[in-house]
């Protein structure tokens, strides 16, 4: 039996079409992707608005997963459209008017064997009460660990994909970044630029201009980032898509990371540890502080997502429609 300590508010998961108490296990030990990491999941929000919950780009949530499990050869059980009406059904089972929500595909039990030919594709959906990863910094700012290994590369899979084994490398270099005494980490790729954090994407701002990069540089396009360009474009702030490099983020007037559980949080210092056989050196970024761009680009962000700019409702799925 388990308890919901660190899932606030989580009462009822969804399973193949039937709901089971939250402390209810119904995985058997030899689950296919329980050893090879053979799943895939989105991270997805539900934020309370005047209108009632709503979901965040909830469509591109749902387009990638099944996508991403097209990269895994997954045969999905249910369509586009069950998927986003189970979703809705969770919201409503728990009774959370914002939420985190993650859906996960998975090779259940089966054979043993590395290629599962006869394990069946379950698709399971949680949903709790959780607040902004890394949010207790969100005021002041983060700061991050430049790691010493790469990123998984983009030419050794296809990178739009959110695959569960892949994250291993986020979790083993999240953790070593936060024995460093820093909040999180940040990849460089195996050209030596700037990739991402384990779970985020990085932007930064000089000189007025707003940048990121792209998958050929060995990160996942997420949807938040994709938003926060869009929102840029819209307030008239210069965007580019391009390399960046760790010089880049040293000399950033304003540096942040964009993704659905952190949202939007300021990087305001950076440990460079990339090189093994260097001492690490630290780097303030900008003024120490978040800075106006960030600033204003997470409040329009949150206003968005509580529905609260009409201009982009169609960005938001309402729970009670």
């Amino acid at each position: 039996m388990f308890d919901n300590t660190h899932f606030s508010k989580a009462k009822k998961y969804w399973s193949m079409g039937k709901f089971y108490n939250w402390s209810k296990p119904n995985i058997h030990c030899m689950t296919h992707a329980l050893h090879y990491g053979t799943s895939v999941f989105e991270g997805i929000r539900a934020y309370s608005t005047p209108k009632g919950p709503a979901v965040f780009q909830l469509k591109k949530h749902i387009d990638r997963f099944i996508h991403s499990a097209s990269v895994l050869d997954m045969k999905v059980p249910y369509t586009k459209e069950e998927i986003i009406d189970a979703i809705k059904l969770v919201l409503h089972k728990n009774k959370l008017d914002s939420a985190y929500i993650r859906p996960i595909l998975f090779y259940s039990y089966g054979n043993p064997g590395l290629v599962p030919k006869f394990c069946p594709v379950e698709l399971i959906i949680g949903a709790w009460k959780w607040g902004a990863y890394l949010g207790e910094k969100s005021a002041q700012g983060v700061h991050v660990y430049i790691l010493p290994w790469r990123r998984v590369h983009y030419s050794q899979y296809d990178m739009a994909a959110k695959l569960g084994g892949i994250y291993v490398q986020s979790t083993i270099c999240g953790v070593y970044a936060r024995n460093k005494g820093c909040d999180e980490a940040v990849f460089l790729n195996l050209e030596g630029n700037v990739a991402e954090g384990p779970g985020e994407n990085i932007l930064l701002v000089k000189d007025g201009v707003l940048k990121t990069n792209d998958v050929t540089e060995s990160v996942l396009e997420g949807i938040t980032r994709t938003s926060i360009l869009k929102i840029a474009e819209d307030q008239g702030i210069s965007t580019k898509i391009e390399p960046i490099t760790k010089e880049d983020l040293f000399q950033a007037d304003e540096l942040f990371f964009a993704g659905t559980a952190v949202e939007v949080i300021p990087i305001v210092r950076i440990t460079d540890g990339s090189q093994a056989d260097s001492p690490d050196k630290e780097y303030t970024v900008g003024k120490g502080m978040p800075g106006p761009v960030t600033k204003k680009l997470k409040r329009i962000f949150m206003e968005i997502v509580g529905g609260k700019q009409s201009e982009y409702e169609d960005w938001l799925v309402y729970i009670n429609k």
